[in-house]
């Protein structure tokens, strides 16, 4: 039962989805196999994840921050920076 004048609302948050290049020192599968799992275990937060393991990049899709997601892939131990937003 409600009282009064309640207005109820249920606006969802805006969230802005970039792709975010990482320069990560992988050198084999395995390597690229760790980046893949850790970012793998924010499921609905990453979109999508591309690697190239030849040039040593990876691109994120996602709406969390350049800053969680650079923490998130040096779990891996990887010597990891961040680049930029991919255009």
């Amino acid at each position: 039962m409600r009282t009064g004048d309640e207005i109820l609302t249920s606006n969802p948050p805006l969230f802005f989805q970039a792709v975010h290049e990482f320069k990560v020192e992988m050198t084999c599968t395995g390597c690229s196999g760790a980046v893949e799992r850790v970012l793998g275990k924010l499921k609905e937060k990453v979109e999508k994840v591309e690697i190239d393991l030849d040039n040593k990049k990876v691109f994120v899709t996602s709406s969390m921050s350049a800053d969680e997601l650079l923490e998130t892939i040096k779990k891996t131990g990887k010597e990891t920076s961040y680049v930029g937003v991919k255009n």
